[in-house]
């Protein structure tokens, strides 16, 4: 089980500033949480499976930009939605 911290806006999706989800991938720990907290992965991906230009994710406190970025059990996934406005 790989550990996901979400922002405060989704937490009405789960609930818990931190969870746990399953996958190898950044694509399969979303499709595992979507699972868990129906909606919550339309939030963070668009219907053409691309990141929201809101949100960010850090692996290890590293930025990544690709849904398929390799996961292993340790890793540590942070997702970030960022603030906009005028």
């Amino acid at each position: 089980m790989i550990k996901v911290l979400i922002p405060s806006p989704l937490l009405s999706y789960t609930g818990v500033p931190e969870v746990e989800a399953d996958g190898a991938s950044l694509a399969e720990i979303l499709e595992d949480l979507d699972r868990r907290y129906p909606g919550l992965r339309f939030r963070i991906v668009d219907e053409q499976d691309r990141m929201r230009r809101h949100m960010r994710f850090f692996i290890n406190s590293e930025q990544v930009f690709d849904l398929a970025h390799p996961l292993t059990p340790t890793d540590s996934v942070q997702i970030v939605q960022a603030l906009s406005g005028g």
